[in-house]
């Protein structure tokens, strides 16, 4: 159980900061794109698609990490100042009820629209645009799996809370 945890975990966290490195790509990117375009009057598409590609990139791969560093946003009037107990309990009932159903309904909802995009391996509506628009909209099935591994961990992580096994990453470790 823990074993499994761990995994997902590590992965996720070697993903999210891997892929943050994206923000500063974006930066840069953008940066070319406007010193191009107002000192020198050039354009490029491909530059200012891949911004795009770079912003999805980020959100949508980062969310399982975000997700392990506990930093998604909540309600949490009740729940920052709550028992360890509490916020496992917490945790364990939002995957499975709010976390897994509202993963299964995007990739319900993007599986045939990624399919419909990978079957004419759908590219850039410019003509100099990135051909690759169908890898992008994989990311949405991409982020969904990611996010609901997450929520294995979470469960996981909950569980281990609840039965006594685990002191939370927020919390700190009893004195002896």
């Amino acid at each position: 159980m823990l074993r499994l945890a761990t995994l997902i975990d590590g992965f996720n966290d070697r993903l999210g900061r891997f892929v943050s490195w994206a923000a500063l790509a974006m930066v840069l990117v953008q940066f070319i794109v406007v010193i191009m375009r107002y000192v020198f009057g050039l354009g490029s598409v491909w530059m200012q698609e891949s911004i795009i590609y770079l912003h999805g990139l980020l959100f949508m791969l980062a969310a399982g990490y975000t997700l392990l560093m506990d930093e998604h946003v909540r309600v949490d009037i009740f729940y920052r100042e709550a028992s360890p107990r509490y916020k496992a309990t917490v945790n364990l009932l939002g995957t499975v009820f709010f976390l897994w159903p509202v993963c299964w309904l995007i990739w319900d909802a993007a599986w045939p629209y990624v399919a419909l995009s990978w079957s004419y391996f759908e590219g850039s509506q410019e003509t100099s645009g990135i051909p690759a628009v169908f890898l992008l909209k994989s990311v949405i099935l991409a982020f969904t799996v990611l996010v609901a591994l997450q929520g294995v961990s979470v469960i996981l992580h909950a569980v281990r809370t609840l039965r006594g096994l685990e002191v939370p990453r927020s919390e700190p470790a009893p004195k002896l």
